[in-house]
């Protein structure tokens, strides 16, 4: 394809996603913030868009939502048209959408309405949940390009299996979600509908690979998102826009459906998971609405292992990780880190410090895993249509080998991988941790174009260890997060400790920026980890409740 011709092509997945835009929503550019304003997440109660009701509907979780519409005092139509609204108003400050399906989505609604109207019975446990969705999931007669020009006139078939249990459970899908070229970037950037900003300040990413979905839940454009995440592409999004973020254990919830350019890739397991705009609540709800549908009858790779309700419980031993030994954190992690560490004690449970076991040697193993073909299945989508990479899509293909693994030297990859499994979790036990507290990242947020270090999420991606994040209910301070003399004698373990640990001259690069924690738990202990999540997010942020 010639040098313009990409452009062309690219320029289909604009008019997808400008013709689908609910145009009487919009609003003129003299009545939205200037460019130079970073945080934006006030601006929907200064807009004027939406009413008093729909503010209130759009702060809600999906629980509370389906509890109002279960008691009949909200709509599932005048649930939806309120983040629409809200998600076109966040479209036109953040570039977080890649098709609105604003018709279909209010169709639906009134038809479950009908259904409450003529039953008093909801259709199912996420009856009129407005649900945002990562664009690689496919719909049934909608392009599913995941970020690839050579795949804009791609159409999917039918609905990913995800989707059609979501939707089996009365949710309503209103909104797709962008992400990166290549799907491995902790950023959103991609040649066909651009870059995607952060709503606390627009100055850093909303993360990646669902930095759209990341954008969504910060701006609280929907209750629920759906993410993917092979290397904190769920986790870091989450973080970096103070939303919530659940990546399970590999082979639970189904990827059917979900289209990436290394498809029957095994060397590390791809997943699919919730993320939310403000409740663990609502991921626990989200898992067990999937996983009791038995999602292993269709899709047989799966594990045939039921979601179980496990009740909170402060009699766990929490391990905090203050370094993985290869990056330091910035002071604003740290300060977050030591915050939850006071509660944590004075609530009564046991914390002790992690010393991270062999960070350095998992990234190796899982950095040369990721591309086993020396990423070729992706530099061929890029040759197909022309399109240039983007610089972080440049920086993750040099992750890979040069030259393409052998079978054998896969297979000493996959054994080491296994070993280290095996290591970590003798570990665990043998030190007597139920779970490990630890960043999501060096930095509260990237700016724009440099998330460049990974393993603070990858790491769990390599153990396959399930893992939340949760807001801190701490954000960058100026004051608080200033480097002291210490921090500047600082020195660096090795180039990525020092080009992480450079990136924070003072907290200002980073204003604004929510500050974020992740919980990591044992292999298949998914229920345990997001129960000992709202355990610690409550204590941590003052949230107590009398269940515990």
């Amino acid at each position: 394809m010639s040098l313009t011709g990409w452009k062309i092509q690219a320029q289909k997945g604009r008019d997808i996603l400008h013709n689908s835009i609910p145009k009487q929503w919009l609003l003129s550019a003299d009545r939205l913030p200037p460019a130079t304003q970073k945080n934006v997440t006030d601006f929907p109660r200064q807009s004027g868009l939406l009413s008093e009701n729909e503010l209130a509907i759009t702060e809600m979780s999906a629980t509370g939502l389906v509890a109002e519409m279960g008691h009949g005092r909200l709509k599932a139509e005048e649930v939806v048209v309120a983040f629409l609204k809200r998600a076109v108003l966040g479209h036109q400050l953040l570039n977080f959408a890649t098709e609105f399906m604003a018709d279909e989505a209010i169709a639906r609604a009134k038809k479950l309405d009908e259904y409450y109207q003529q039953t008093r019975k909801l259709v199912g446990p996420l009856h009129g949940v407005p649900i945002s969705v990562k664009e690689h999931i496919g719909f049934k007669n909608r392009t599913c390009n995941t970020g690839y020009v050579a795949w804009v006139d791609k159409v999917t078939t039918e609905d990913a299996l995800l989707l059609q249990l979501l939707a089996k459970a009365g949710a309503v899908f209103h909104v797709r979600t962008n992400q990166p070229q290549s799907l491995m970037h902790l950023c959103c950037s991609n040649n066909i509908t651009g870059t995607t900003f952060n709503p606390h300040n627009r100055t850093l990413t909303p993360g990646g690979s669902s930095g759209g979905e990341g954008a969504s839940m910060g701006f609280r454009c929907a209750p629920l998102g759906i993410g993917t995440d092979i290397g904190g592409s769920i986790r870091c999004p989450a973080a970096f826009c103070g939303a919530y973020g659940f990546r399970p254990s590999a082979m639970r919830n189904p990827l059917a459906g979900i289209k990436v350019a290394a498809a029957g890739q095994e060397n590390i397991h791809g997943v699919v998971g919730p993320m939310a705009s403000c409740s663990l609540e609502d991921l626990e709800l989200f898992q067990k609405v999937v996983l009791d549908q038995e999602p292993w009858d269709v899709e047989t790779s799966l594990m045939p292992v039921p979601w179980k309700m496990v009740t909170p419980t402060r009699n766990i031993t929490v391990a905090i990780m203050w370094d993985d030994g290869c990056v330091r954190p910035h002071p604003p992690i740290t300060r977050a880190l030591k915050h939850a560490r006071e509660k944590l004690i004075a609530a009564g449970l046991k914390v002790v410090d992690w010393e991270p076991y062999k960070h350095k040697h998992g990234w190796e193993i899982i950095s040369a895993l990721y591309y086993p073909d020396a990423a070729a299945l992706q530099r061929q989508l890029l040759h197909e249509s022309g399109e240039p990479a983007r610089p972080l899509t440049e920086w993750a293909f040099s992750y890979s080998q040069p030259t393409a693994l052998s079978h054998q030297e896969t297979w000493v990859l996959q054994e080491k991988r296994d070993i280290y499994r095996d290591e970590y979790n003798a570990l665990l036990k043998r030190r007597g941790v139920d779970f490990i507290l630890s960043p999501t990242h060096p930095a509260a947020a990237a700016v724009l174009g440099e998330s460049q270090y990974w393993n603070y999420t990858a790491i769990w991606n390599v153990l396959d260890l399930p893992a939340a994040v949760f807001p801190s209910g701490l954000s960058v301070d100026p004051v608080l997060d200033a480097l002291l003399a210490q921090d500047r004698r600082y020195q660096p373990r090795n180039e990525a400790d020092e080009r992480e640990w450079r990136k924070y001259p003072s907290p200002e690069r980073y204003e604004g920026a929510p500050v974020a924690l992740q919980i990591a738990g044992r292999r298949f202990k998914d229920e345990e980890t997001l129960a000992a999540a709202r355990v610690v997010e409550e204590i941590v942020r003052g949230r107590l409740g009398s269940r515990l």
